[in-house]
């Protein structure tokens, strides 16, 4: 009877203890970089959340937020169109989202598998990423690619090419 409430005793302990992946609050000094070979640019303002501990990634996600307004190309006239109807539409469709579900270690880093919600239109999507900590800061890199079209993004065939490569550089602090 002894050993069977010292087991009890053990198991109420370990499951009122909660195993939490790390949150890492986002530096200002991250980068959404956009290209192929007719258009390049970046996003410049993105805000969320990450939660993420390589040793816990069932407890780890992504909630991150692009402002589509934040558009910039370099060029005020190509920034106008993208940000209008028959590209982003800025107005009606103000923020790109990716949301993760779950995050899987692979043999070049991890995958974030989610939602990604672009121009109103919300796919499964897989976005391959690094992560380098030194300290209680880290950097996450994602390099991936999106069809603009698979979102309804501009139509078929016009001038812009429909594969963007994107890299998101992400530097984020631990916060305790």
């Amino acid at each position: 009877m002894k050993v069977f409430k010292i087991v009890i005793l053990t198991v109420l302990i370990f499951t009122s203890v909660k195993f939490k992946a790390q949150n890492w609050k986002i530096s200002e000094n991250y980068t959404i970089a956009f290209s192929n070979k007719d258009v390049s640019g970046v996003f410049k303002e993105m805000s969320g959340s990450i939660i993420f501990d390589a040793t816990k990634l069932s407890s780890s996600k992504f909630d991150l937020k692009i402002k589509v307004e934040s558009i910039s190309t370099g060029n005020g006239i190509q920034n106008k169109h993208a940000k209008g109807d028959e590209w982003f539409n800025a107005e009606k469709y103000p923020n790109i989202e990716f949301i993760s579900s779950k995050i899987e270690k692979t043999d070049a880093g991890y995958k974030a598998v989610g939602k990604l919600e672009i121009h109103g239109v919300k796919k499964d999507y897989s976005i391959p990423f690094t992560f380098t900590k030194k300290g209680n800061k880290a950097t996450f890199v994602a390099k991936f690619s999106v069809d603009r079209t698979d979102f309804g993004v501009g139509k078929k065939g016009n001038d812009v090419a429909e594969n963007l490569k994107i890299v998101a550089t992400i530097p984020a602090s631990f916060i305790k």
